[in-house]
């Protein structure tokens, strides 16, 4: 795309790992609601114990916030909850153990991390950054349905049909 004399000066990425790496010359945002996805498949749509159903509002309130508020809000749920995420549970041989909340520890800790990526299109606003990749992914999912209904197509032909597309 630079080449053919575009300036890429931001990226939207689904939260891949590598994926910031990649892109470390640009501003990164991060699709929020990939992050959303990828914390719900941590804690569930129906999360058990307060602590994960508490997270899991803060998640829902991603799409709806802005960047101090919610980090406001994941330090406050990780400080009343920081001693039951330190539980541990132990090996009938009492030797190895784990942490008893791993999948609510893993949903926090993403929060944490994509933290700085997850509000770029709110610190850039000159950029007019989405904060989601969402158009981007329905617009591929035209390419993959034209050629699934074409699915003979040779090799060749499926490229001249995206280029087409693409072209339009």
């Amino acid at each position: 795309m630079e080449g053919a004399g575009f300036t890429i000066q931001a990226v939207v990425i689904d939260a891949k790992r590598g994926s910031k790496e990649v892109f470390s010359d640009k501003v990164v945002q991060i699709c929020q609601y990939h992050e959303q996805q990828i914390i719900q498949r941590y804690l569930t749509s129906r999360p058990k114990t307060r602590a994960g159903q508490e997270l899991k509002t803060l998640n829902d309130s991603l799409t709806k916030t802005t960047e101090d508020p919610f980090f406001e809000s994941l330090l406050a749920w990780h400080k009343r909850w920081e001693v039951f995420l330190k539980e541990r549970s132990y090996a009938p041989d009492s030797k190895h153990w784990w942490y008893t909340h791993r999948r609510l520890r893993s949903a926090y800790r993403s929060l944490k991390t994509n933290l700085p990526y997850l509000f770029s299109y709110l610190r850039h606003p000159e950029l007019s950054i989405p904060n989601t990749n969402n158009s981007l992914e329905g617009y591929f999912s035209k390419i993959k349905q034209l050629l699934n209904n074409h699915h003979g197509l040779k090799k060749w032909r499926r490229y001249k049909l995206i280029e087409e597309v693409l072209n339009q």
